[in-house]
């Protein structure tokens, strides 16, 4: 499964993307956790050190690597030159595994509290007024396009803050986008923000309530987002302790919060796979970034890259397993 942490900064967002991640390699599921964040802190929050941390190679800084592998032997896609992030994999394409043994997580993940942990990569000195943050997020784009996720195995991603993410497709690779919002009226903002902007195109959202203190939090966030919370997380000293550098074992997470966590999970497993849907929103946001700027870019029409015969999904990874 493939899950988004979402919310405005400050909102905890990536401190429960790495609770999360750890308490689903905990349960023995193989994770990948990605710093998708313009401030790259997963890592950290997962329990590297900051030089550690610094030191972790940026999927955006391999991206002429990564789309000549995914590229593979797909006829439709000239050169690797000519693939953007929006470039859907079709027959002859390399897929991925969560985890899996291929050059993208052979080289860039780092594992950490029992995750692979991949990093977009953070913002350079030399990216200063002429890159955006998007040419970093695209390699994620890529990634989660190219990747089957089977049971037992998770991606988790750490979003940028707001509804930045919403500049491109990214938004509908995920079976599950969880909203992490404080009680207050700026912390609901992005979620009313994502319901609107997802409404459209089907995507599953739920509310985490974060830093609750009583019952009259919880009562804020229901009267905001109505069904749509799913739990809600108390103000942690446990939190805290690793923010200041002392990491503690998940069992010393206090029980009400790792009950939410819990909670988490399940609405994840709830979720059914839809890779019809999931392929047919990557297609569409590909023409549309075709149309609107690639095409230009790249001098191609880029819209004769879809393989309208290609069905995504497991049974795609096997035919490309069964080739090799």
């Amino acid at each position: 499964m493939k899950i988004a942490f979402v919310g405005k900064g400050g909102s905890g967002k990536t401190t429960l993307s790495a609770l999360f991640a750890r308490h689903l390699a905990a349960s023995s599921s193989t994770v990948v956790a990605i710093d998708a964040d313009i401030n790259q802190h997963l890592g950290v929050a997962l329990g590297l050190s900051e030089d550690e941390a610094a030191r972790l190679p940026a999927m955006g800084g391999r991206l002429a690597e990564t789309k000549e592998y995914l590229r593979g032997s797909n006829p439709l896609i000239g050169s690797a030159a000519s693939m953007v992030k929006t470039t859907p994999p079709g027959r002859g394409s390399r897929l991925l595994r969560v985890a899996g043994d291929d050059p993208i997580h052979g080289d860039l993940a780092h594992e950490v509290a029992g995750v692979k942990l991949l990093a977009a990569g953070a913002f350079t000195e030399e990216d200063l007024g002429v890159a955006c943050y998007h040419s970093k997020v695209g390699a994620v784009e890529l990634y989660l396009n190219h990747l089957v996720d089977l049971d037992g195995e998770y991606v988790v991603v750490d979003m940028t803050a707001g509804a930045d993410s919403f500049a491109s497709g990214l938004f509908t690779r995920f079976d599950l986008t969880f909203i992490v919002a404080e009680p207050t009226r700026k912390g609901v903002s992005v979620y009313r923000q994502y319901r609107d902007y997802a409404a459209e195109y089907g995507i599953a959202l739920a509310v985490v309530g974060n830093k609750v203190t009583g019952p009259d939090d919880v009562a804020f966030l229901q009267d905001h987002v109505g069904d749509d919370l799913l739990a809600c997380l108390e103000h942690s000293p446990y939190v805290r302790a690793q923010e200041q550098g002392r990491h503690g074992t998940l069992s010393e997470l206090e029980s009400a919060n790792r009950a939410a966590l819990e909670r988490l999970h399940a609405a994840v497993d709830a979720r059914p796979k839809d890779w019809a849907t999931f392929q047919a929103h990557a297609v569409a946001f590909h023409r549309k970034n075709a149309a609107a700027w690639a095409n230009n870019a790249t001098g191609e029409d880029l819209a004769a890259q879809i393989d309208p015969d290609f069905v995504h999904g497991p049974d795609a990874l096997r035919t490309q397993t069964a080739a090799h």
